[in-house]
């Protein structure tokens, strides 16, 4: 059974960096295309990034485009989410997801992770 487990949240001020961590098992990591969505108070669950199985692929959502950068390593069934210039806005609970097709903006969840608590400061 596929389990995904993130790690990295905290609370940070405006400008801080943070990097996310999604420690995969359970799956052959390498053939899920992976990524990140976030849920913020009374809002609806938004795609932030996705990467494709083999790393050649990556997009990111509008509001974080070029602050925030998506990468795994296969041999450790791991990805990562780097994120800098942080915003309050930013402020969410972030779940790791794995996609058995890769897409531009993830479709098809096959896995969720339980989540992980950012909230950044003004």
């Amino acid at each position: 059974q596929a389990h995904l487990e993130e790690s990295g949240g905290g609370l940070v001020q405006a400008g801080d960096s943070l990097t996310l961590s999604c420690a995969a098992s359970g799956l052959y990591f390498g053939g899920y295309a992976m990524g990140w969505f976030r849920q913020a108070p009374g809002k609806e669950r938004e795609f932030v990034a996705t990467i494709s199985q083999s790393s050649y692929f990556t997009n990111y959502a509008d509001s974080v485009k070029g602050r925030f950068t998506v990468s795994r390593e296969n041999a450790k069934n791991t990805l990562w989410l780097q994120m800098n210039s942080l915003k309050p806005e930013d402020t969410a609970t972030y779940y790791c997801a794995a996609a058995d097709q890769w897409a531009d903006v993830m479709t098809d969840i096959a896995a969720w992770g339980q989540g992980t608590q950012v909230t950044v400061s003004s």
